[in-house]
């Protein structure tokens, strides 16, 4: 018998969802619960409950009114708020590459002067190579030796004084263990 009911039942309900689709009715006007303090109560406001009620209920729709209202506006800040560090994002962005494309050029540049200057001293007879390399600090004279061309650099070494040679050798080997 429960098996010939719940059909009939589906077709109850269906058949007026049905005529409202027909009709082009709004189905969120009938789910809507609309209850006006006039609506609630009508043929009760002798009952001091009932009134009561009735004001609380409205009370709470109106706090749950401005409590919507309240997160609407958080919504709009929020979004306002994300777009704007949308776009501070994309300004960092574009300033990080500008700094990166900078640092590239400079490096290039600081790349190709020491190249001219090793070239430089590749060029030099080893004793006037000597002579300067002697009066520049150890660390800065030892990374010229360890660039130049490697029998260049032995000739220059030759002709610098045997204490400034062990020196500028240990500065040069000390370079090699710090780099692997």
């Amino acid at each position: 018998m429960s098996r010939a009911v719940l059909p009939v039942l589906a077709v109850l309900f269906a058949l007026p969802a049905g005529a409202m689709i027909w009709k082009g009715q709004d189905f969120a006007q009938v789910f809507q619960a609309v209850a006006g303090p006039t609506d609630l109560l009508e043929g009760c406001t002798d009952v001091p409950e009932a009134v009561s009620l009735a004001e609380e209920l409205r009370d709470r729709a109106l706090r749950i009114e401005r409590y919507m209202q309240a997160l609407d506006q958080r919504k709009a800040d929020l979004d306002a708020a994300e777009a704007t560090l949308r776009t501070r994002l994309g300004e960092l962005q574009a300033s990080k590459g500008a700094i990166k494309a900078s640092r590239t050029g400079s490096t290039e540049a600081v790349r190709s002067d020491i190249d001219r200057l090793i070239a430089l001293y590749d060029q030099m007879k080893p004793a006037e190579a000597a002579a300067i390399l002697t009066n520049l600090p150890s660390d800065f004279a030892a990374e010229i030796l360890m660039r130049v061309q490697p029998e260049a650099g032995a000739r220059i070494i030759a002709a610098v004084e045997p204490r400034q040679a062990a020196l500028l050798t240990a500065q040069m080997g000390a370079r090699s263990v710090r780099k692997p």
